[in-house]
C-alpha cells in the first residue's frame, strides 16, 4: 500500500527531478541523464559523452624550452645513477 500511496507523488517526483537537473547543470559541468536498461547502450552512450567532453578540451602536451630539457636532464640523471 505504500507503493500505492507514493505512486501518488509521482508527477512532483518527476518536476523536482527536472528542475534540479536543471537547475545544477551548466554548460562547464552538464549532467547527461542515460537509460539504464540495456547496458551496451548506456556504456555506448557515456563512452560517447566522455570522447566529446575531452576532444572539447584541446588539450596538448606541454611545451618545454631547452633550458628546462636540460634541467629535466640532470636531474633524470641524479636517479639513474
Amino acid at each position: 500500500m505504500a507503493d500505492i500511496k507514493e505512486r501518488g507523488y509521482w508527477d512532483k517526483y518527476q518536476e523536482t527531478y527536472e528542475e534540479m537537473i536543471q537547475e545544477t547543470a551548466s554548460k562547464e559541468a552538464p549532467w547527461y541523464v542515460v537509460p539504464a536498461d540495456n547496458k551496451w547502450f548506456t556504456r555506448l552512450v557515456i563512452s560517447a559523452a566522455m570522447v566529446e567532453t575531452l576532444e572539447s578540451l584541446k588539450l596538448e602536451y606541454p611545451t618545454v624550452d631547452k633550458a628546462k630539457k636540460k634541467e629535466l636532464a640532470k636531474v633524470r640523471g641524479q636517479f639513474t645513477a
